[in-house]
């Protein structure tokens, strides 16, 4: 009869043990998937804002074309990869995008009367801030996803983890630290 108590309350700790394990990976996933939310909202944002740049600068530097149809190709990728909400690729797209923004601002240079201009001004500032709180969200979404990918990977909750179905998510990353950058004109940070 003791045999039979002790069996059960091994196996209620067992059960118990596993639904807190299973409890904290759903809590991680649902983090995760509000951290992309977050991003996803300042991803849309930036992509609207970068919008707005390329109209400011195409009255008056128009003949860039070249330049211009980069940046709002790019910008069509990044808004593309971003909603299929595959953190890698948005990442490689919004890197590209910020390579295109770089060559956009570069050009900026050669026009002083835009350099000059309020509304330019004021949407390269919004830029800067956005950048910020981009970069904010990633960091936020980058540790919740380390977290949930090395609960899901250690003993001895990967055993939950795996009946559970629960995979890794990849990070949201830069391929270069310098690409988080805010694109300056001018010699001044937006």
């Amino acid at each position: 009869m003791l045999t039979i108590w002790i069996l059960l309350a091994v196996t209620a700790v067992l059960v118990l043990w596993a639904a807190v394990v299973y409890n904290k990976l759903v809590g991680l996933r649902n983090r995760s998937d509000n951290a992309w939310s977050d991003i996803d909202v300042q991803l849309k944002r930036r992509h609207d804002l970068v919008g707005n740049l390329v109209d400011a600068v195409e009255g008056y530097a128009g003949h860039e074309r070249e330049t211009l149809q980069a940046v709002v190709e790019a910008r069509q990728a990044a808004s593309g990869a971003a909603a299929q909400g595959d953190a890698a690729a948005a990442g490689m797209a919004e890197a590209l995008l910020g390579r295109r923004l770089g060559s956009l601002f570069a050009v900026v240079e050669d026009y002083p009367d835009l350099k000059a201009n309020e509304n330019f001004l004021d949407l390269q500032r919004q830029l800067g801030q956005l950048e910020d709180a981009l970069q904010q969200a990633r960091r936020y979404y980058n540790a919740v996803v380390r977290d949930l990918n090395t609960r899901i990977q250690s003993l001895p909750d990967v055993l939950i983890a795996r009946a559970a179905g629960f995979t890794e998510r990849a990070f949201f990353e830069l391929d270069d630290p310098g690409e988080a950058a805010v694109p300056v004109v001018g010699g001044a940070r937006a």
